[in-house]
């Protein structure tokens, strides 16, 4: 149980980190642009939080039980942050007006990033600490 909720927490803190890099400084803008008038002023941080909760437990619970190597990790990882960004993505897509193809793309690609990264840092977690 240690073991798991060590990954847990790799996983959420990488989560974290990197989030908060990517929508603070690197995308802010973009989807400022590509989203417009739909973002709200400041975040709803309960949710957001809650969010990252619940996508860090599917991470260690799936992809992670899944890997048998880091590489494995990042594959199943990158599949299993496609999915869940692709669930909320095309949603979007399929009925907001207005919700631009390329807010869609470019977050699809960074869930699967991030998703492998977050398994990835699960993964040697839990490696290390069994």
């Amino acid at each position: 149980m240690k073991t798991w909720f060590i990954g847990y927490v790799a996983a959420l803190g990488t989560l974290a980190v990197l989030d908060a890099l990517w929508l603070g400084l690197v995308s802010r803008d973009f989807y400022k642009a590509g989203l417009g008038q739909l973002l709200l002023d400041q975040p709803n941080w309960s949710v957001a939080i809650l969010f990252y909760l619940i996508h860090a437990v599917g991470i260690v619970v799936f992809p992670v039980a899944l890997a048998t190597s880091w590489l494995a990790a990042a594959l199943y990882g990158a599949l299993f942050g496609f999915v869940v960004y692709a669930a909320y993505d095309l949603t979007n897509l399929a009925t907001l007006r207005g919700w631009p193809m390329a807010v869609s793309l470019v977050d699809l690609a960074w869930g699967a990033a991030v998703s492998a990264a977050a398994c990835v840092a699960a993964f040697l977690a839990m490696l290390a600490t069994s």
